[in-house]
């Protein structure tokens, strides 16, 4: 229908203009008849070719009111996030007034103040579909805005206009797509409206409005000159709103755009490096912004079957470090390694694309946000297999089901049909997994996969990331705060502190054989059993290190024991002895923590 009332207004003005416009006194106000299908107006021209040739105006004067309105809408809807919130406060306070009356008195009012006439019109339906739109915008940008994703973008100094952009509007374009085109179907209603009061289009000019103007003083007695300008502007805006519910449906339902495939680049193999050699290796790694430098000269290589855990504080560059080795820092993030590759592949040269879902693998912190809430999650497993191996839909669903069941849901094939809100967090963190599971991969890079769950699922997380190691050779780069869970999944350990690596020790020896005096303290802040439940718990003294602000010397010597002034000065290098590394100047000194 949509595609019939555009081709139409295009084709309408060219076909039977001529037609339209030609004048026969000898047949004025007549009916309906072979010759006239609706009849001819006063002056005897053909009613029917004149609502063909309004279609041009109509549309266009519609299309250009829906065009303005969205662009005023989105401007005040994303007022508060550019302008900040005093100023966000009165433009959001002006919006809702605006909302409270209906939107044909706001175009009335509108178009008493621009005037009458197609401009005056144009201007007043735009701005009276704003609020709308601009309130719809408002509560859609206000909850993308809160996310963490949007909060870690702000605090690594991207712009507000940047993270609106790149972070905020892609993720509820959708809606607002959908809400545009309803709204296409409104204007042209409302502008159809406005001509009809003798408000909007004037001779010699017409429009569908103005034709049901014209037509409605003999409606008795000829009744055609207002029934055909009135179907088209029915058919018309029915084909809009139509169209728009039509849209909803899609995005909605299927999560594709109209419906198309995705086109894909099949993946191509990549040769795993022999087991005597490095699968992942890392050499001086950092990552920079504009503000501060989070990572700084990180190294570590893995072999196939390892599993190294990073531990820190919040802050101490831990998930950007598994962010950088995954090439998912973006702008104004900068990346920069000696050496970083993975299977042979150099991911500084941008070869990390072909192996992102296949070989290598990441498990997000919350699959709640890492989830798709609109799409059901066989289908976001299902995209995987179809981007990367070139599945077809049903195979692609095939494998997804099958992965589902390999991380141990129950019902794999009901679960696939269900919404992520569905399932609970455990459920969640094991089909992430599973999407991971989706190609073969080699690493998998699991950060924070155990948080806000409880004890008891988490033990069924971290059981089922161990089996999965043991089962396919897979290495393990487990990020997490918690230095026990690290203890008891890898081999090895390294603890991170102000964005670089201050220990690295086999897992086995962290009890017994840790030498850092950070490493210390995060395992004396760890009650257990044997904890005195009398005395207060033990803590780590100050706040970690800015990274904006790290100060001279060694990182943690504001909160060390046994810092002196030469860890006040120097920043002691990250020194290997017998298999293990350490940063420290007072290495195997005994160091309390209160």
């Amino acid at each position: 229908m949509v595609a019939f009332v555009l081709l139409l207004a295009v084709l309408a003005p060219v076909l039977w203009t001529d037609a339209a416009n030609a004048v026969d006194t000898g047949h004025i106000q007549q009916g309906a008849s072979a010759e006239h299908w609706a009849g001819t107006d006063g002056l005897g021209r053909d009613i029917f070719f004149r609502v063909l040739v309004a279609t041009s105006l109509s549309v266009r004067l519609a299309l250009l009111a829906t065009a303005l309105g969205v662009a005023v809408g989105l401007l005040l809807g994303t007022a508060p996030l550019l302008l900040g919130a005093r100023i966000g406060r009165l433009v959001t306070a002006a919006v809702h007034i605006a909302v409270a009356f209906p939107g044909l008195l706001l175009a009335l009012f509108f178009a008493v103040i621009f005037g009458v006439g197609t401009t005056g019109g144009l201007l007043a339906i735009g701005l009276a579909l704003a609020p709308g739109f601009a309130r719809l915008t408002h509560t859609m940008v206000a909850g993308v805005a809160g996310l963490d994703y949007v909060a870690a973008a702000r605090i690594a100094g991207v712009g507000r206009v940047r993270v609106l952009f790149r972070h905020v509007l892609p993720n509820v374009a959708e809606p607002l797509v959908v809400n545009a085109t309803v709204a296409a179907g409104n204007a042209l209603l409302a502008f159809a409206g406005l001509s009809f009061l003798g408000l909007g289009v004037q001779p010699p000019d017409y429009d569908w409005g103005r034709l049901l103007g014209e037509g409605l003083g003999s409606i008795y007695v000829h009744p055609e000159a207002a029934l055909a300008p009135g179907v088209a502007v029915v058919v018309a805006g029915l084909a809009f709103n139509l169209f728009g519910e039509a849209i909803a449906k899609a995005v909605g339902l299927d999560g594709r755009l109209g419906g198309h495939k995705v086109p894909f680049r099949r993946a191509p193999r990549v040769t795993a490096a022999p087991d005597d050699s490095a699968m992942l290796v890392v050499e001086n790694l950092s990552v920079r912004f504009p503000a501060a430098t989070p990572v700084r000269g990180v190294g570590f290589t893995m072999r196939r079957g390892d599993a190294v855990g990073i531990v820190g504080e919040s802050g101490s560059g831990k998930s950007l470090t598994a962010l950088a080795v995954s090439r998912l820092v973006t702008e104004p993030g900068v990346v920069e390694a000696d050496r970083l590759s993975f299977l042979g592949a150099d991911l500084r040269a941008g070869e990390h694309r072909r192996l992102l879902g296949t070989s290598l693998a990441m498990v997000f912190q919350d699959p709640m946000t890492s989830f798709n809430p609109t799409m059901r999650v066989g289908g976001q497993l299902a995209e995987v297999a179809r981007h990367h191996e070139g599945m077809d839909r049903r195979a692609a669903m095939a494998r997804a089901v099958d992965r589902l069941a390999a991380v141990r849901l129950s019902d794999p094939e009901r679960r696939a049909r269900q919404y992520p809100h569905e399932f609970s967090g455990g459920m969640r963190q094991r089909a992430m997994i599973g999407m991971g599971l989706m190609g073969t991969p080699a690493l998998i890079v699991a950060d924070e996969p155990t948080t806000a769950l409880d004890v008891t699922v988490q033990r069924q997380v971290l059981d089922l990331l161990a089996s999965i190691r043991a089962a396919d050779d897979v290495a393990l780069l487990l990020i997490s705060h918690d230095i026990t869970v690290v203890e008891q999944v890898c081999d090895r350990v390294l603890v991170m502190y102000a964005g670089r690596i201050v220990e690295d020790l086999p897992a086995a020896d962290l009890r017994t054989g840790a030498r850092h005096p950070y490493t210390k303290a995060l395992l004396a802040a760890v009650p257990d059993m044997t904890t005195d439940r009398s005395l207060p718990l033990t803590v780590i003294p100050g706040r970690p290190a800015d990274p904006a602000h790290l100060p001279p010397g060694c990182a943690f010597a504001p909160r060390c024991p046994l810092a002196d002034s030469r860890c006040a000065a120097d920043d002691p290098e990250l020194v290997e002895t017998d298999g293990t590394r350490v940063a420290c100047w007072h290495a195997d000194v005994p160091a309390e923590v209160t």
